[in-house]
């Protein structure tokens, strides 16, 4: 293990060797191993979007071993999916990649802002899970209900010694569509999963508009022109750095972007990337190149 990765874990206080070692198996697999930065592969878009709308556009990836090898192959550090998924490879490729389990979801039908509960602790444990993975939607009416649900499954999972990432998305009651990739929002959705006791929290990469009236004050003042420092801040948000922090690839974009996207999380000093439809979506050599790089750029090479 790293000085990196050991200062890192100095910061969960609280946990158990079992969850201190799940946190190490994440940050010391594949080609950034040790560094303490992270590529994941999410892969929940087919609740999310459908079948057809996630992997049409490339149809190997309709099966579930294809995103278990695609994360291998890219030397990632870690794949989250749903249970059913994850059950789908969970024999084939059992110890090669730290896996995460998707506990909640929801689908593109539902009109209120939630998600069902579509796994446990125990399932984590079965396939042999680094961590559970939970979304959260701040401002949603739905959110009170949220946060009682992952405080209780987080709290099993961490007795047992599996890790908790929490994916915090602001959306619903008064934020605007444009307020829920605000700074000041993000920021904030961000500090509530820390809160919420995650290890890892997911957030989307944060404009640089201000949403809310009262914290506008706040910011005024602060240079917020580049996205390197709007990463910075929502890092500085999830307990001065001492909460891993990764970044969402969000929808499908040129490589330029995803790769200017990356530098930026580097630069701001966030942890790294969980990016799904940016690569999935495009043929396996293509996306095993941009993912190279996206490794390099983390790496300091590129």
């Amino acid at each position: 293990m790293t000085p990196t990765v050991k200062a890192i874990l100095a910061n969960y206080e609280s946990d158990n060797p079992g969850t201190k070692a799940n946190l190490a198996r994440i940050l010391m697999q594949g080609r950034l191993g040790g560094t303490g930065k992270l590529v994941i592969l999410p892969v929940d878009q087919g609740f999310e979007h459908g079948p057809a709308r996630s992997f049409a556009v490339n149809p190997a990836a309709y099966d579930p071993h294809y995103h278990y090898q695609l994360a291998i192959d890219a030397g990632l550090s870690a794949y989250a999916a749903p249970l059913g998924p994850l059950e789908a490879g969970a024999d084939t490729f059992a110890g090669q990649i730290p896996t995460i389990l998707k506990v909640n979801s929801s689908n593109s039908w539902a009109t209120s802002i939630d998600q069902a509960v579509t796994g446990t602790v125990d399932d984590a444990l079965r396939l042999g899970c680094s961590a559970i993975g939970f979304t959260i939607y701040p401002g949603s009416d739905n959110i009170f209900e949220q946060m009682e649900e992952i405080r209780e499954m987080s709290a099993e999972a961490k007795a047992v010694g599996i890790a908790t990432v929490i994916w915090s998305y602001p959306r619903g009651g008064d934020i605007s569509k444009a307020g829920e990739l605000a700074l000041d929002v993000g920021a904030y959705a961000a500090h509530m999963a820390a809160l919420l006791g995650a290890h890892i929290i997911k957030v989307k990469l944060p404009t640089d508009h201000i949403e809310q009236k009262d914290a506008q004050k706040a910011y005024e003042g602060g240079d917020w022109s580049t996205q390197a420092k709007r990463v910075g801040h929502v890092v500085q948000s999830c307990f001065n750095g001492r909460r891993i922090v990764v970044f969402s690839g969000g929808a499908a974009k040129g490589t330029d972007a995803v790769y200017q996207d990356a530098r930026d999380i580097r630069d701001g000093g966030g942890n790294g990337s969980i990016i799904g439809r940016n690569t999935f979506q495009r043929p396996r050599d293509e996306a095993l190149a941009m993912l190279d790089k996206i490794v390099r750029i983390y790496k300091g090479e590129e």
